[in-house]
This record gives C-alpha cells, sequence and structure tokens, in this order.
C-alpha cells in the first residue's frame, strides 16, 4: 500500500475541492509523490497526515486561518498542523516565538505551553494550513512548485468566498502574497513579520495578533479561541 493510498479527507472540504482532485496537476503532483516514494525517498508527513489540517478543521468550523509555507523536514516532527510538532518533540524557534507572543499579548503563564502539539487550536477552529503539504526529510522546500500551492490556493479561496468573518494570519511574505486573493470587507487578515528568529524582532514580537482575532470573532458572535495548550 502506498502513502497516497491511506488518504482521506473530511466530507465537507471534499465537496468543497472534489474538482481538484481530477484536474491535470492533481494528477501530476500524485505522480511526483509515487515516484519519489518508490525511489525510497522519507516524506514527511506520513501519507496519512498530508490532509490532517483540514481533517482536524472541518471546512464548517473554520474561524482562524494560520498559514505556514511547508512542513518541517527533520525526523518526528511534522504530522500536517503548520508550526505544530507532536508532544515529545522539542518546539522549533519559531513556534516558541508564536508562545512569546500569545503569552504578552493575552497575559497568560508559562505554564500554559510545555508543549508544541496545536491540535487543541485546531479542534476550535484554527486552520493551521501549510502553503506546501509534503517534504523530503532533511531537504527545506523540496516539493515547492509540484502542484501543492495551487490545491491550498483552492483551499483559500473558498473560505474566502464562501464563508464570512474568517480571521486570516498572515505572517511574513510569503504568506501576504499567498492570501492578497482575500476581501477585507468581510474578513479580518492580520499581518506581520513572520515568528523565525531572523524576523521576529521587526514586528511578530508586540503584533498582538491573538487578542485582536478573538475581539473580532466575539463581536461577530463566534466564539474566541483559548489559545492555552493543556
Amino acid at each position: 500500500m502506498t502513502q497516497e493510498s491511506r488518504i482521506q479527507i473530511e466530507s465537507g472540504w471534499k465537496s468543497h475541492l472534489l474538482e481538484e482532485f481530477q484536474k491535470p496537476y492533481m494528477r501530476e503532483l500524485k505522480d511526483f509523490l509515487r515516484r519519489e516514494i518508490s525511489n525510497r525517498k522519507t516524506i514527511y508527513p506520513k501519507g496519512s497526515e498530508f490532509f490532517n489540517a483540514l481533517n482536524c478543521t472541518p471546512f464548517e468550523k473554520v474561524k482562524v486561518v494560520m498559514l505556514g509555507q511547508d512542513p518541517y523536514h527533520g525526523p518526528g516532527q511534522a504530522h500536517g498542523l503548520c508550526f505544530s510538532v507532536p508532544r515529545g518533540v522539542g518546539c522549533p524557534p519559531s513556534l516558541i516565538n508564536i508562545f512569546k507572543e500569545i503569552q504578552a499579548d493575552l497575559g497568560l503563564p508559562l505554564a500554559d505551553f510545555r508543549h508544541g502539539h496545536l491540535k487543541v487550536w485546531a479542534d476550535q477552529g484554527v486552520l493551521l494550513l501549510n502553503s506546501v503539504l509534503t517534504v523530503e526529510a532533511g531537504q527545506a522546500a523540496s516539493h515547492q512548485g509540484k502542484g501543492w500551492e495551487t490545491f491550498t490556493d483552492r483551499v483559500i479561496a473558498e473560505l474566502n468566498e464562501k464563508k464570512d468573518h474568517v480571521v486570516f494570519m498572515l505572517w511574513g511574505a510569503y504568506a501576504q502574497r499567498k492570501g492578497a486573493v482575500i476581501d477585507e470587507t468581510r474578513h479580518l487578515v492580520l499581518r506581520a513579520p513572520h515568528p523565525s528568529p531572523l524576523s521576529a524582532h521587526r514586528g511578530f514580537l508586540g503584533c498582538r495578533h491573538f487578542s485582536q482575532a478573538n475581539a473580532y470573532l466575539m463581536k461577530h458572535g463566534l466564539g474566541p479561541i483559548d489559545w492555552r495548550l493543556p
């Protein structure tokens, strides 16, 4: 059984994205992934988690979109949710800076962030979406330009067109370019530098995006996100 044969997508997302799987770019992407696997390349995350962001946060439940670039390429890190790592895996520097900003913004204690597994956010409606959903082990950005960007552009377009009052957190120039299609009369777009240690000090730290997101959600009758990690 190949990795791809185990992939399943939540029914709400499938109804919005079904046509994408019939398009030439997606067939080419599947062929590329099959070749990589047949050549014994290690792909992260595992095949059953390629669409983990969509499976963890059904279309109808999306309140916030946090947009990453591509999965972590180190062993045991990627599991299909951007910025997130499984329990027991050390938090990468960008995630540590995200936690620092949440603590400063919302006055939460460090004890609320003892691990980096963000599924509790996804369960509340935070779509933790990478632009590219796979990567070769040890090779950052190795699956860029293979078709995933077209697919995740469609994900963003569907949310933009068919939902109202979604908060989009666009950190860094890459995410901001990808989110350029969002209708800001119907959604809240929050922009800041990327939380990477190379850029966080330029305006990510101090951006107060988490309190702004919750204020917007409550204003529109949508429950706030509890950003703590139990």
